[in-house]
């Protein structure tokens, strides 16, 4: 469990992202939660920019879990291609729609236990789906940037992503959860970068940062 002293300095490093960032959201665009499933699949090592020009016309052809389930798998893998990996990609969201039919009506799941069951969708995905598309804190999306920022600022020595989750679970209160991803990641993409850190350029964290692992 957390201690008072980290969950203060964890409600410090709260006021500071969200004073810089207090509108931060998630980049990827979307209209539902399928939307959102399908995009975050795609955004494994790819940008999301290039998802969010795949998925204009992408989301205009395949409207429903059954679209993707019923397309030609060549088509999807085409309509995909540039976002890398488009192989296994398509293979799971067709996976992942064929099962949300089949098992629940076409509908997206409002759980952690069962999107995780999903083809292509790990807990970071099943966070980020629950999250942003339903308001659901289920956990913290502990990407790339959230990882190295936490461990930067001290609030884990842990590398592997569910463990480093859960102890940010134990440090900030839930009703944070959600957004403290999405303002760590624009920490992450303005200052602290994972090459040459901005930490004297402005960065909000510079005078309560212990900068653990930053060549000085």
């Amino acid at each position: 469990m957390a201690t008072t002293e980290q969950k203060r300095y964890a409600a410090k490093v709260t006021r500071r992202l969200k004073k810089e960032w207090p509108d931060a959201e998630c980049s990827l665009r979307f209209k539902s939660p399928l939307e959102l499933l399908v995009a975050t699949i795609l955004s494994a090592q790819c940008t999301d920019k290039r998802v969010n020009e795949v998925t204009v016309d992408l989301f205009k052809k395949y409207r429903s879990a059954a679209d993707y389930a019923d397309a030609p798998l060549d088509d999807l893998k085409e309509a995909i291609r540039s976002t890398g990996f488009f192989n296994n990609k398509a293979k799971n969201i067709q996976a992942c729609c064929k099962a949300l039919v089949e098992q629940h009506n076409g509908e997206i799941p409002d759980t952690l236990e069962e999107l995780v069951k999903l083809a292509g969708i790990g807990r970071k995905t099943a966070n980020v789906i629950l999250g942003v598309a339903m308001r659901i804190a289920s956990g913290v999306v502990v990407d790339t940037h959230v990882g190295r920022i936490s461990r930067r600022l001290g609030l884990t020595a842990e590398k592997n992503p569910e463990k480093v989750e859960r102890e940010l679970m134990e440090q900030f209160p839930k009703k944070e959860w959600i957004d403290l991803s999405h303002r760590m990641i624009k920490l992450g993409r303005e200052y602290c970068i994972a090459r040459r850190p901005k930490c004297d350029e402005g960065c909000p964290m510079e005078d309560i940062c212990p900068r653990i692992g930053v060549e000085s």
